[in-house]
């Protein structure tokens, strides 16, 4: 595979995965990171250092909104739900292995 598709067929899969991210509003970020050791926050974060790289200007908070379809704030609002002991119990214990 030449290395144009590979780059398209990678964006493809990306712009798929934010999609999906998007509509399962009822997945936390913190089970995400429980589970996969990444989240939302983390795919912001790494789009935001891939602009940084490549010299484009984007803000954290555009990063987010890429990633989230909407201004951070909102969806916090609209989506996020306070994390329980054991979500934040397993969060301590998972961060250290990161």
């Amino acid at each position: 595979m030449d290395d144009k598709t590979r780059t398209e067929l990678e964006a493809a899969t990306f712009r798929r995965l934010v999609d999906h991210l998007r509509t399962r509003t009822d997945v936390q970020n913190i089970d995400m990171m429980n589970l996969a050791g990444f989240c939302r926050n983390c795919l912001s974060n790494w789009m935001k250092d891939a602009a940084d790289a490549k010299g484009v200007p984007m803000s954290k908070d555009q990063s987010r909104e890429v990633i989230y379809g909407m201004p951070f704030e909102e969806w916090k609002a609209k989506y996020q739900k306070e994390a329980s002991a054991e979500q934040k119990a397993a969060f301590e214990k998972a961060s250290h292995k990161h």
